[in-house]
């Protein structure tokens, strides 16, 4: 399930990714997909995870600079901070919180403190690409700060994208008839300064390859270890290196495929790129939620169990996430409720039916025996 999600999740970042890249250079954005699949994939090659760690640090620099840089222009162009502000509350962009309880509004308190709560829990528990940071720290306490940290960092990343992307509105230059993934780097191209637009692409790009970088190796790594390793017996270490840099350079053309695909899935569809990335994600993080639940709560549940019981749930969150298609193009009326769903509740409905699903299949057992320490 980590294996699915990362790749179908990284296929939506690297097709994101080329989108600015393509208007900037004039490529087509399949071209400027395979540029930024095939060079993140040979550093990523060459260099391994130590590789991923340092580019990332520098590349967060770089993708934080030019955030910061388009801010102070967008500003500057909407009359001022002042001017920003009155025009933003006034239109009620500034509104933080929405005490609501809607399930089909997306952004709401309720829907952030439980949805997104299990959103982060499953994606900083269970999902390798942050499992694999966290274990190459050198303690578990700088495990620990690194993963406080990253929460913390990420609030600040959002916040100034956020007013970025408020100070352009105010600016005029958010216009009804541009696609919403194209607003921003059309302001890049359009409006900023030739050397602060360069900043602000190649921070966009180190964003996303720097993401990219960590789910080739991610995933080669759970590969390897967890399946491969397990399969054959075999253990050099030299051995498993070499089968860690075929299979990067396999996850990496599957990953530029992906994002082909998407291109276009995505080329007569108004779903912004972000949303769609956290759909597929939220589609899965529930069941391996679930699963990691169940292995340290339950003293029944065996693998047989979690087995049928993501087998079960994964199909009925795909239900979930297509049921307004389904709606809408197969007649499926009774569908149509949940097509309105929003998806921060998508990951607290795939663990619910995965703790369901696993207790009942293991209810029928004894508990085991517990085991001292």
């Amino acid at each position: 399930m980590f294996l699915v999600t990362r790749a179908l999740g990284d296929a939506v970042r690297v097709f994101a990714s080329a989108i600015p890249m393509a208007l900037v250079t004039g490529w087509s954005v399949p071209a400027s997909i395979l540029a930024v699949g095939v060079i993140t994939m040979i550093y990523t090659w060459f260099g391994g995870f130590k590789a991923v760690v340092w580019t990332d640090v520098m590349q967060l620099m770089v993708y934080l600079s030019g955030g910061i840089g388009a801010l102070l222009v967008a500003w500057h162009m909407a009359g001022g901070t002042g001017a920003w502000f009155d025009l933003a509350a006034h239109a009620g962009k500034l509104k933080l919180i929405d005490p609501s309880i809607n399930f089909t509004t997306t952004y709401t308190l309720l829907g952030g403190l439980v949805g997104g709560a299990l959103l982060s829990a499953a994606s900083h528990g269970t999902d390798h690409l942050i499992v694999q940071r966290l274990l190459a720290s050198r303690s578990l306490e700088s495990a620990r700060r690194a993963l406080i940290g990253s929460g913390v960092m990420v609030i600040f990343q959002f916040l100034l994208f956020l007013l970025v992307g408020s100070a352009i509105w105010a600016a005029g230059f958010a216009g009804t008839d541009i696609p919403a993934d194209k607003v921003f780097p059309q302001f890049v191209i359009e409006h900023l300064p030739v050397g602060l637009a360069g900043l602000v692409v190649a921070g966009i790009l180190a964003a996303a390859m720097g993401t990219h970088s960590s789910a080739i190796n991610s995933m080669a790594s759970s590969v390897t270890h967890d399946l491969y390793a397990g399969w054959t017996g075999r253990n050099d270490p030299r051995h498993l290196l070499r089968v860690g840099k075929l299979v990067s350079a396999f996850w990496g053309v599957i990953l530029m495929g992906g994002a082909l695909f998407f291109h276009y899935y995505t080329s007569h569809n108004d779903t912004p790129v972000v949303v769609l990335a956290l759909s597929i994600a939220s589609v899965t993080y529930g069941a391996l939620l679930g699963t990691y639940i169940l292995a340290a709560r339950s003293n029944r549940a065996t693998g047989p169990d979690i087995i049928l019981a993501i087998s079960i749930t994964i199909p009925l969150m795909l239900i979930v996430l297509f049921a307004k298609k389904l709606a809408l193009v197969h007649g499926l009326e009774g569908l149509a409720p949940i097509g309105r769903l929003a998806w921060p509740w998508y990951v607290p409905i795939g663990t619910l039916l995965t703790l369901a699903i696993g207790w009942l299949a293991s209810a029928r057992r004894p508990a085991r025996p517990e085991v001292s320490a």
